[in-house]
Formats: C-alpha cells, sequence, structure tokens
C-alpha cells in the first residue's frame, strides 16, 4: 500500500513540473515574440540563416528571425524579424548577416544609424549585407596570391640579363 502510495506522489510531482514547463513557454519564457515589433529585410544571401536565429545589438539578443522566404521577383532572401519593445532603431539602421568567429554560428547583426527618426512595425531596413562566405573568401585570397607569385616571377624573368648578350 505505501509503494502505491510512492507511485501517485512521484507521477503527481512529474505532472505538476510538466505543467509548469508549458504556462513557463506558453508566456514566450521559450524564446517567444511576445512584446515585440516586426521589420523585414531583403539579403542578398542568407547563408546560415534560419527561422528563431539571434537577432542582436552590441551583441546582446534583441529578437528572432521570425520568418525567412525567396522574393521570386528579386531572387533575394525576405526576412521577417521580431525585435523586443522598447528597441527604437532609427530608419537608417543597417542589418547584416554576421558569424561568431571562424567555426561558429550565423546571426542577425542590427547596427544602429543617426538619424533622429525611427523605423516603425513593419518597415523595410533597406542598409542590408548579406552571408560572407568564407570558403569564397579564401579561395580569393588564394588566387589573388597565385596571381601575384605569377606576375613576380614574370617580373624577375623579363628583368633577368641575357647571357649571351656582350
Amino acid at each position: 500500500m505505501a509503494e502505491n502510495w510512492t507511485e501517485v506522489l512521484a507521477g503527481g510531482a512529474v505532472l505538476a513540473v510538466a505543467v509548469g514547463f508549458l504556462a513557463f513557454a506558453s508566456q514566450g519564457g521559450m524564446g517567444g515574440t511576445t512584446g515585440s515589433y516586426e521589420l523585414r529585410a531583403s539579403f542578398r544571401s542568407a547563408e546560415g540563416i534560419t527561422v528563431g536565429t539571434d537577432v542582436r545589438l552590441a551583441g546582446v539578443k534583441v529578437g528572432t528571425v521570425t520568418g525567412l522566404d525567396l522574393n521570386p521577383q528579386t531572387f533575394f532572401a525576405d526576412a521577417t524579424i521580431a525585435v523586443r519593445n522598447g528597441i527604437d532603431l532609427p530608419d537608417d539602421s543597417a542589418i547584416l548577416v554576421s558569424q561568431e568567429g571562424l567555426l561558429g554560428g550565423n546571426f542577425i547583426e542590427l547596427i544602429p544609424g543617426g538619424s533622429l527618426d525611427n523605423l516603425s512595425p513593419g518597415d523595410e531596413i533597406e542598409d542590408t549585407q548579406g552571408a560572407v562566405s568564407l570558403l569564397a573568401l579564401l579561395m580569393k585570397f588564394v588566387g589573388d596570391s597565385a596571381k601575384d607569385q605569377l606576375s613576380q616571377d614574370g617580373a624577375a624573368t623579363d628583368a633577368a640579363p641575357d647571357p649571351g648578350a656582350p
């Protein structure tokens, strides 16, 4: 009989914890977008960005990406972000896809402008910079280095004296 009561109490405790987690999640405690407003932006490349990606201002999370779709007319990635209420961004602010170091994930970074007018809910941030491919940068660096080396070798060969000349 005592074993049954122990099982009932343990089950009740598990159920109470589950209800507590559900209540916490429904109030936005799990990264919800309550108390926020939406802004839009179009990126040439949104590589590494998905719905739920952090939006940061000065390294502090101030929102999340709530939508990401391909625009069939411009072939750009149209992103919708939710920014926490109380964060008033100037209308000349910039938005870019940044990376957390060499091996880190991508996130959206907001860079405030200097305008006295602020963005309103639903506005589009015009100044955007898409994801920069690390592989493309490395290939460009290696390619430019090889070209420089070839041009230096060619210049050295051209400048060398002719051994048969008097």
